[in-house]
């Protein structure tokens, strides 16, 4: 079910999160979707030569989390992305369960926009993303 929370009850400090378990499934469909099939994601013996010393996940298949809770659940119907500011803390590998999360910093009432804390974390309770959001609340 899709939320669909208006802007006139959101608070500063709302918080809501989805978690994901990473699949290589979704690794080799994220590829074919955005076209990046850099061998550190798709090939096993290259990545084995890496530091990394296995595939990784893209990095934009986690952020792409934080658009799931932005668009489902806080605030959910009718969000439109407008910035994202990113940084990348370690990588995601095939098998980590990732929680996206989103808390409302900061709103603006008469244009509709809020600003977003947004963060990944892994099943470990590592940060592997995180940054801003400035989203718009259409009605």
């Amino acid at each position: 079910m899709i939320a669909d929370i208006p802007f006139s009850e959101l608070k500063v400090g709302d918080t809501a999160e989805i978690s994901k378990t990473v699949s290589e499934t979704d690794v080799y469909n994220f590829a074919g979707i955005c076209g990046d099939f850099n061998p550190l994601h798709v090939n096993h013996e290259y990545a084995a030569k890496t530091p990394f010393k296995r595939r990784i996940a893209h990095g934009m298949l986690a952020v792409s989390l934080l658009s799931g809770v932005l668009g489902t659940a806080l605030p959910g119907k009718n969000t439109i992305y407008l910035e994202q500011n990113l940084k990348f803390h370690i990588p995601v590998f095939i098998g980590d369960t990732i929680t996206a999360r989103v808390e409302v910093l900061e709103l603006m009432v008469e244009k509709n926009i809020a600003i977003m804390k947004t963060e990944a974390v892994n099943q470990d309770g590592k940060i592997v993303i995180d940054g801003q959001a400035k989203i718009m609340k259409k009605t």
